[in-house]
């Protein structure tokens, strides 16, 4: 049972490593779904903490269908990533008419080896999940992120099922969206999955004194629930600790 932690910044991805996450997938923007963090924030992560490190590489919010300018602006965020000793990379990359773009996701897993890839959440814009899942697992990601194609992964339960059945072991599903610790151990138990993802966000409280109220641009600055995800890791935790349990008392 591994969780891995969305972190928007810096102390999120401390908090992560503390509450016993193992994988922090790093974003900016949580109003546009997450995009590639700057260089400083990648360099100051990879030195701060020594859990695994996926940050993800999108160039901007909205859709997933880019550019031949956009697909540089990857290629160089990429090969960023590994130069600074990132783990992995969460990446997507889709067509006009929303299938997933096999000849251009190919190429960029080759630029991330010996890095893992991570295919983000493009797959929930897919219009065939099945096919999506075959098309990934020929380009070579060891692991999908998906809601079910829903809002939020409790809602899509029964495609995530049929997902995992489908992947059986060639490659890791893992769920994420709306995932809480009042949740998981329903999602353990309806879809058998094994790795998690969410960020258990909230708003972090402002310190500064004064704001012109005329100025709307600042928006909220978010940073990972600290018991929140304590909470969660001890569900995931005490599923480990049954199946161990279970796994021990079988008979040969």
């Amino acid at each position: 049972m591994l969780l891995e932690v969305c972190a928007f910044n810096l102390p999120s991805s401390i908090i992560a490593e503390k509450v016993g996450a193992k994988r922090v997938e790093l974003c900016e923007n949580p109003a546009d779904g997450g995009t590639t963090p700057s260089y400083g924030t990648i360099k100051q992560t990879r030195e701060k903490i020594g859990i695994s490190l996926y940050p993800i590489v999108r160039p901007r919010g909205g859709n997933y269908f880019y550019d031949k300018e956009e697909f540089e602006i990857i290629k160089q965020d990429i090969l960023l990533c590994k130069q600074l000793g990132c783990d992995g990379i969460s990446t997507g990359v889709s067509k006009l008419n929303g299938e997933i773009d096999t000849d251009r996701l190919k190429r960029m897993v080759e630029w991330a080896y010996p890095m893992g890839v991570t295919c983000h959440r493009v797959f929930d814009a897919t219009p065939d999940p099945l096919r999506a899942l075959e098309d990934i697992i020929t380009c070579g990601c060891e692991r999908i992120l998906t809601s079910g194609q829903r809002s939020s992964a409790p809602e899509g339960i029964d495609l995530l099922s049929s997902l995992i059945q489908q992947a059986d072991g060639r490659i890791i599903i893992m769920p994420g969206a709306g995932i809480r610790s009042g949740n998981i151990e329903t999602l353990i138990n309806e879809t058998g999955a094994t790795e998690f993802h969410t960020s258990a966000r909230m708003v972090s409280p402002d310190p500064v004194t004064f704001r012109n109220p005329a100025i709307l641009d600042a928006t909220n600055w978010y940073i990972a629930n600290e018991e929140e995800l304590k909470k969660i890791m001890e569900v995931l935790g005490r599923r480990a600790e049954g199946s161990g349990q279970k796994a021990e008392g079988e008979q040969p």
